[in-house]
């Protein structure tokens, strides 16, 4: 499960539903009543003054000082890791099971906007705001990073095969990149069918050779997937306040219809993230102050029922009640794609105007001259005549 790109998210890392807010992250076990744990980095190990790249051409350290929230986090497909980057440029590693724990903290060269564990779990790969994917080591959790492969435009989105073979990237500039992970500089494809920044991939569970991805075309936000089911959520507007649609659609490798519309589910209030449980179960994020977190199953009559009083779903949210509580609600609707949207300027119509306004100039000046000279010649050749007269 890979979450970038917000302030606000939620996911699950094995049976631990994990959720993010600002700086901390939190973690609640779903089957059994364990200990919360909460990780805030605020608090967390600063880079050291020595680490700190000369940035300036003059000697004079131009070091950014971050603001400790979170802005990506990934969990392993076996749930027994997890990683996430920050605003201050950490990277940090977790041990899940059998309980918590920080294993190491390194500082990556950019801000990430994404994170991926490999299969076998054995690296880290991470990309980040100037296109650069770097790989980081698990069993060596205090070496750096090595440089693997980079792009020309801001990375959005990095995923992997099933078989680690090839790496995936998305970038700002509507391309997907698929290269050979032992050797990135050898490319297999590009995806080229985007018009906006790709902002989400996906392999679906059962479909090796699918890619599924999210672009930020209108309101389409992002997609998660499951063995049963393919997601995509949009945003709509209503009246004054925001509302949210999720539609839900199904895989079929042999019809040439391969995502077939299934379901929908209208939420009330405004879609912060939504994640798919290992048991189907739907968690859905929401900025309700209320209610912010719910949950969803499957009806036999393909409908999508709330669990409102369902008590795993009452000790998660009370358990994540207080950290929600002191988020303020600026954090809570920032959109998180929204200055990525290119302005496009008409600057053929405006070149044309100053042209035209250019050649009307140029051709006044031209007979300025002409008239000038017709007086000239007139005021001199009149004494002449005179003179001839008298």
């Amino acid at each position: 499960m890979v979450h970038s790109g917000g302030m606000v998210a939620v996911g699950l890392c094995g049976e631990w539903l994990v959720f993010c807010c600002g700086t901390k992250l939190c973690a609640v076990h779903t089957q059994e009543s364990r200990d919360v744990f909460v990780f805030d980095c605020s608090a967390a190990e600063k880079k050291p003054a020595d680490r700190k790249e000369d940035n300036s051409s003059d000697g004079v350290a131009l070091e950014e000082t971050g603001s400790d929230s979170i802005l990506a986090f990934a969990a392993s497909r076996s749930g027994k890791l997890l990683a996430l980057t920050d605003d201050a440029k950490r990277l940090i590693l977790f041990r899940c099971e059998p309980v918590w724990r920080h294993v190491s903290t390194r500082w990556v060269v950019r801000r990430c906007t994404s994170l991926v564990f490999s299969q076998a779990e054995d690296q880290l790969l991470v990309a980040d705001k100037s296109g650069d994917v770097y790989s980081f080591s698990v069993a060596e959790p205090q070496r750096e990073g090595d440089l693997k492969m980079g792009h020309l435009s801001m990375l959005l989105a990095v995923t992997l095969s099933p078989d680690d073979q090839f790496i995936i990237t998305a970038d700002r500039d509507e391309k997907i990149r698929v290269s050979h992970l032992r050797s990135p500089h050898n490319i297999q494809s590009f995806c080229l069918g985007h018009t906006q920044f790709v902002s989400s991939l996906q392999i679906p569970h059962g479909h090796p050779s699918w890619l599924l991805s999210g672009s930020g075309v209108r309101y389409l936000q992002s997609l998660v997937s499951t063995k049963w089911f393919s997601l995509v959520w949009c945003r709509t507007s209503r009246s004054q306040n925001l509302s949210s649609t999720l539609h839900f659609f199904t895989l079929h490798q042999d019809d040439a219809e391969k995502l077939r519309p299934h379901s929908t589910l209208a939420l009330p209030h405004r879609l912060l993230d939504v994640s798919f449980d290992p048991v189907g179960r739907l968690w859905v994020l929401t900025d309700s102050s209320e209610t912010p977190l719910q949950s969803y199953t499957l009806t036999p009559s393909s409908s999508w029922q709330c669990d409102a009083d369902d008590a795993e779903l009452i000790r998660v949210t009370e358990a994540l009640r207080p950290h929600w509580d002191t988020l303020d609600a600026s954090t809570r609707t920032s959109r998180r794609f929204e200055h990525l949207h290119k302005v496009t300027f008409d600057n053929v119509t405006v070149y044309l105007q100053k042209k035209q306004q250019r050649l009307e100039e140029q051709q006044l000046k031209r007979s300025k001259p002409q008239k000038t000279d017709g007086n000239k010649r007139a005021k001199t050749d009149r004494p002449k005549t005179v003179l001839q007269t008298l």
